[in-house]
């Protein structure tokens, strides 16, 4: 452990003006909150599953009376709006449904006869003491709590470290803790760059990681060290698969969202189209035109359109992408570069025709509303396509008919497939899914094995038979 922490400046996505530098803990103020929560998971962990739901309930009523100062934060951490407002109310809506189903999925296992005349086994679930929370900048509240909410559902503590980039939401956030002090004694929000999420590691029984693939790999090698469990929601490369019959207007719309909704800074975008030759010409058509539509939210954070391009790193990985390709003879249809306004690094749709699998924008995560549009000669070689990739995220297929969709989206290596939409994963809470390849590591983050990940299942063998000894025992 370091005797500081980094303290990088924070800047303001839409023009790129410095505003403050970070504000860590110490390294021993981070040791002294982990151990503060930790000494408060006992009781926590002791009001059952019942208990803990009534407290949820009550911060979510602070965070509704702290909506507006939430989403302003959030506009400021991330320069858009409209997600903004969609983050704050999914996050209530991630409590309405643990405090409501917690208490079934937590309830003690009725013994049952098993084995032997007269052994019945039951059991209990016991939550991990304290869970370490490293969440990224591009949803920096819904993905900071997506897996600390079902950790405290369960009983655990949790010590949340979301991106250097987007840190101003937090001070709004514990005001909301503040005001719930049972929840107080088990839930810190901290800033903090890369240095404090590696001692986070060390300190936590339990690691829930989201981010790249290669900070996910050292995380994961990390948590391997310090023997405690991690999870890894990784990046995606996910691809688009449109079959000749498909209902085209339906399928360009959906491919649009999935692939430049947040300006397509999320794990689960789509990032590569395979269209059947002979539909590929009117989808590359009707998807250009409507792509061409959408604008920039400039001005102002509420106007229509896409928001800036969070982070830098991120804007310049975007660019290289975009050069490697016009070099190989992709052509932009529409969009097509980041252009700097008023400081900020912004990205209009970009359709991209004439590419192939020799470029990195085919081949590599881009995190931008970038969509890359490859002609296959049947759905064996979208497939094919699709599936060679390090990544298996996410995919989204349109059919002529649902069965001919769900035949290829069988052949799929990738852990949530839609079905004539896009991105649905990022809507539906319950569809259980495990991430593919390079996309991560762990139980499933949805559906109700997403609150078992924070749990160990503890059995009870008991022997009720009377009469002589077991043959075990002779």
């Amino acid at each position: 452990m370091t005797d500081v922490y980094a303290a990088p400046w924070i800047h303001k996505p839409r023009n790129g003006a410095p505003e403050r530098p970070l504000e860590p803990p110490s390294p021993g103020e981070l040791r002294a909150l982990a151990q503060r929560l930790r000494a408060g998971q006992g009781a926590w962990a002791a009001a059952g599953p019942r208990g803990r739901a009534e407290v949820l309930l009550r911060w979510r009523g602070a965070l509704t009376a702290e909506r507006g100062g939430l989403i302003d934060a959030l506009v400021a951490d991330t320069g858009r709006r409209a997600e903004s407002e969609l983050e704050v109310d999914l996050v209530l809506g991630m409590i309405d449904r643990w405090a409501r189903l917690g208490p079934d999925l937590l309830a003690p296992v009725p013994g049952t006869p098993a084995g032997p005349p007269g052994l019945v086994i039951g059991g209990d679930h016991v939550p991990y003491p304290l869970v370490a929370v490293i969440s990224p900048w591009n949803f920096p509240l819904l993905l900071g709590l997506i897996d600390a909410i079902p950790a405290l559902t369960a009983g655990c503590a949790a010590l949340v470290k979301p991106s250097e980039v987007t840190p101003r939401f937090i001070g709004p956030l514990m005001r909301t803790v503040a005001r719930v002090p049972e929840l107080a004694a088990v839930l810190a929000v901290v800033e903090g760059a890369g240095d404090v999420g590696a001692d986070l590691v060390g300190l936590s029984d339990l690691v829930a990681f989201t981010g790249s693939v290669p900070t996910g790999r050292r995380v994961g090698e990390a948590a391997a060290r310090a023997f405690v469990p991690a999870f890894l929601e990784l990046g995606g490369k996910d691809p688009a698969i449109v079959l000749a019959g498909a209902d085209l207007e339906r399928a360009s719309s959906a491919v649009l969202w999935g692939g430049t909704a947040n300006a397509g800074q999320s794990c689960l975008s789509i990032e590569r189209v395979y269209v059947e030759q002979p539909a590929y010409d009117a989808f590359v058509e009707s998807l250009t035109a409507k792509a061409a539509r959408v604008g920039l939210a400039r001005p102002r954070p509420e106007d229509p359109g896409l928001g800036p391009l969070i982070d830098p790193a991120q804007a310049a990985v975007i660019e290289e992408q975009l050069a490697d390709a016009y070099a190989k003879g992709a052509v932009a249809r529409c969009g097509g570069t980041v252009e700097r306004l008023d400081g900020g690094h912004w990205c209009r749709p970009t359709v991209l025709t004439g590419v192939d699998h020799s470029m990195a924008v085919l081949t590599q995560e881009t995190f931008g509303p970038i969509l890359p549009v490859m002609p296959v000669a049947d759905a064996d070689e979208a497939v094919r396509l699709a599936n060679d990739s390090a990544y298996g995220l996410s995919a989204a297929v349109f059919g002529p008919t649902e069965d001919a969709a769900m035949a290829v989206a069988a052949r799929l290596e990738a852990g949530a497939i839609s079905v004539n939409d896009a991105a649905l994963t990022a809507m539906v809470q319950e569809g259980e899914k495990n991430s593919f390849k390079s996309s991560g590591l762990g139980g499933s983050r949805m559906g109700p094995a997403s609150l078992r990940r924070f749990v160990r299942r503890r059995s009870y063998l008991v022997n009720r038979a009377t009469g002589p000894d077991p043959w075990w025992h002779q």
